[in-house]
């Protein structure tokens, strides 16, 4: 596990982020950031996150509050800040004309380095993304999981000390989202600071030291992932399924036994210190389940519990 320093690389106090019609996206938001730290960004569609991380990576003005990146206000020293930092943007903007080599020579000139720096450089990054035996092929030929790891790739060319990551596994296979895992966990060891929104709340919880749950524009919730889960979830979770119409009179019938009761339209859940204790006093009320599973509380009860379960478009 990386040790984080206390060394402060980001404050934001009071951020706000408000669009010409009048939206308010960011509603004066409070974080802070460590070297070597991962840091998450949780929330549902429009909760404010995407506007958190174009101010984070100086690409969208505050409307008010304070934010300090690497000693600097990113207001006045944009430009400084962003050479100093990685960005890995949630849809791809590789140059798919370009070889997988050619992509990252062509990026490290954006940041004046030498041809001999950028070569080196890019040399250690095709190892790194393993797309060594890639390196000649055109991007268009690339998997998905491959074009985002060159993503990555060309988003270190720099050298970044903060590395802003945008849901980096959406749409990737199982394979490819563990091998981009292991790459993230090789740079945070590596000191990089990792920051990411995700809606994969298990990869949330294996990648971050630290994550907000923001909704509506605000933090309603900070914390390492099991802070978060001993705060707002129970250990244990059961899971009971019953016929379709029976779950409100199945849940009525369950109150006594758990902490919270929570009904969805196929099955009901029981909140509980220990699910095994739970199911048997159910049984003992002869109430008779058509599925029992009992699983450990996790980020993804959180998420629900402080954001709702209402779809946001």
């Amino acid at each position: 596990m990386t040790v984080t320093s206390n060394e402060l690389l980001v404050q934001a106090t009071g951020l706000r982020k408000e669009y010409g019609s009048g939206f308010v996206a960011v509603e004066g938001i409070d974080f802070q950031l460590h070297r070597g730290e991962a840091f998450g960004f949780l929330g549902p569609n429009g909760a404010g996150k995407s506007s958190t991380m174009r101010m984070l990576g100086c690409v969208s003005p505050l409307s008010a509050g304070s934010l300090r990146m690497l000693g600097m206000e990113t207001s006045g020293h944009g430009p400084e800040i962003r050479a100093r930092i990685g960005v890995v943007p949630q849809d791809d903007t590789l140059d798919t004309e370009l070889t997988v080599r050619e992509n990252l020579l062509i990026y490290g000139r954006y940041f004046g380095l030498s041809k001999s720096v950028i070569r080196d450089r890019a040399e250690r990054l095709l190892e790194f993304a393993r797309l060594t035996d890639k390196s000649d092929a055109q991007v268009e030929a690339l998997s998905g999981g491959m074009r985002r790891r060159l993503t990555i790739a060309r988003a270190l060319i720099n050298e970044p000390e903060i590395l802003l990551l945008d849901e980096p596994t959406t749409g990737l296979d199982p394979q490819a989202r563990h091998l981009l895992w292991e790459r993230l966990y090789q740079l945070k060891a590596d000191g990089v600071t990792l920051v990411l929104t995700t809606h994969y709340m298990d990869e949330a919880e294996q990648l971050c030291d630290r994550l907000v749950v923001m909704d509506a524009g605000r933090i309603v919730a900070e914390g390492s992932p099991q802070e978060l889960i001993r705060a707002h979830a129970t250990r244990e979770v059961l899971e009971l399924r019953f016929s379709p119409g029976d779950q409100q009179a199945m849940a009525e019938r369950l109150a006594a036994l758990a902490e919270r009761i929570e009904v969805l339209p196929d099955r009901v859940l029981v909140y509980c210190k220990d699910g095994e204790t739970a199911l048997a006093a159910v049984h003992a009320e002869r109430i008779a389940p058509i599925t029992a599973l009992v699983r450990r509380a996790g980020l993804e009860d959180v998420f629900l519990t402080l954001t709702g379960r209402t779809l946001v478009d």
